[in-house]
């Protein structure tokens, strides 16, 4: 089992234990922080987002081309920041830590059709 450590918007510390190879973003949205994670892990939202913290940084997987695209979008970029369904909980892991972003506390992205590549020019990304 490895534990996750993260900061929230607030600052305060929430240690989650979990069992098998969940992801991140799994984790954290079952511990009801608020980490969207509209698309399900498909890599479409960003609304996952978390910043991994520098001495964490280095041990995990490079991300991808598509995850650095998709990140490339987001306002609040870290150079740390990782996708958290992009991230798989191994007993390598444990006592990772990440810390949720403040675009977090925004509202989802308004759609403006049941197209999903339209997204309202004024809705928040992240």
């Amino acid at each position: 089992m490895a534990d996750l450590i993260v900061t929230a918007l607030t600052g305060g510390e929430s240690v989650l234990d979990g069992t098998g190879t969940d992801t991140v973003m799994e984790r954290v949205r079952q511990a009801g922080l608020p980490v969207r994670g509209e698309c399900g892990g498909s890599m479409y939202c960003g609304t996952c987002h978390v910043i991994v913290d520098p001495a964490w940084a280095g041990r995990l997987t490079p991300p991808g081309e598509e995850e650095t695209d998709l990140l490339d979008t987001l306002h609040d970029r870290q150079q740390t920041s990782r996708l958290g369904c992009q991230i798989t909980m191994t007993d390598e892991l444990h006592g990772l830590r990440v810390r949720l972003p403040g675009t977090l506390a925004r509202p989802p992205r308004q759609r403006t059709s049941g197209n999903p590549s339209t997204i309202s020019p004024l809705s928040a990304r992240g």
